[in-house]
């Protein structure tokens, strides 16, 4: 069935991509309304103006003036309250945890792909698309999640969580092309964001050091830093500064390369050791999700990623419920508590869940 002449809402960010996608999809014969989300207001007035990156007027006004150059509707959504819950909060508690969280993961499931969706629908629109570099297909009466055909700038393992009730509502537009081809388009269409740059910070942590972040909220406390055996080693500045497999900034005087190899919050212990104690063969994730609604129904051959630039491995799944147990073939680094695994079959999005 035709999706042409459709209602779709674009999620505009005033980048390259969503706008990008904006002009195919008006270029295709749908009706586009341009929506811009309002996250995150920076608090310091002082804050120059190209680090006010998450929701700042400029970005605002690029996608205004996107919207006026293709002749569609804008409109700006308050989600502050919502942003600020269930991505901001549980960036900083994850971090209290031991965790290393990924906030992109937690903005698409929750801002993008429940509360703006949920919005766009109620307002009758039928699609909600954005600027990702990702597929959807229709296949056997339901829908599958592939990669982005550009494989450098795919985003798949950032849209596991989606479930076949979204998918049928999503367009991703930027699936089929490259990053280069977005921006070919984007100029052809007379869109003056063409030869924006990219941004690969944190939206809502205006000076790019989310140290900072937690100092001022108060959410760090020293502690020490031990081996394995317990031993001290030295002091840190807060758990939150320090994540599975980093090495710099730890201030230790040792004939050997430490890394970090746990961070424990109930102690408030940061544990270290060498590179080899890094590696590991299996993991356990929680909160699973499968794309097609249902788990396999005995073990399966998949390939995995395990942080978002991680190359994927080869790994045996084992669905348990709502978790999941990974053995790879060969073992990884750094697996990460708190990051996402995503299971893959060849370019087909599985599922995946959160690391423990």
């Amino acid at each position: 069935m035709s999706r042409k002449g459709k209602l779709v809402v674009v999620a505009m960010s005033g980048g390259v991509d969503s706008s990008a996608a904006a002009a195919l999809l008006r270029r295709e014969g749908y009706e586009v309304i341009g929506v811009t989300m309002r996250l995150w207001t920076e608090g310091n007035g002082s804050t120059p103006v190209p680090q006010r990156r998450c929701c700042s007027l400029q970005e605002a006004e690029d996608a205004r003036r996107v919207c006026q150059v293709l002749d569609i509707p804008f409109y700006v959504l308050n989600f502050e309250a919502q942003f600020q819950t269930y991505v901001v909060d549980y960036f900083c508690r994850e971090y209290l945890r031991g965790r290393t969280p990924n906030p992109c993961l937690a903005c698409n499931k929750w801002i993008k792909f429940d509360f703006l969706l949920n919005r766009a629908l109620t307002l009758g629109a039928d699609y909600l698309a954005t600027g990702h570099y990702a597929r959807i297909e229709q296949r056997d009466g339901g829908f599958v999640l592939l990669k982005g055909i550009d494989h450098v700038k795919d985003q798949s393992y950032v849209l596991y969580s989606l479930g076949q009730k979204e998918l049928e509502h999503l367009l991703f537009p930027m699936g089929s092309y490259s990053k280069g081809e977005a921006r070919c388009i984007a100029r052809e269409s007379g869109l003056p964001v063409w030869d924006k740059a990219e941004s690969q910070e944190i939206c809502f942590i205006t000076n790019g050091d989310y140290h900072d972040f937690l100092s001022e909220r108060s959410l760090t406390q020293p502690g020490d830093i031990v081996d394995t055996d317990g031993k001290l080693l030295g002091r840190h500045s807060g758990i939150g500064f320090y994540t599975v497999g980093q090495r710099r900034g730890l201030g230790l005087a040792s004939q050997r390369a430490l890394y970090v190899l746990s961070v424990d919050p109930d102690n408030n212990r940061v544990v270290v050791g060498t590179n080899e104690q890094l590696l590991n063969s299996q993991l356990t994730a929680d909160e699973v999700s499968y794309v097609s609604g249902e788990p396999p129904q005995a073990s399966i051959n998949v390939t995995a990623k395990i942080r978002y630039k991680s190359p994927e491995a080869k790994a045996m799944l084992y669905p348990e419920g709502r978790q999941a147990r990974l053995v790879f073939d060969e073992s990884q680094r750094a697996i990460t508590p708190g990051q996402a695994v995503v299971f893959y079959s060849g370019d087909m999005v599985l599922g995946g869940g959160i690391i423990e």
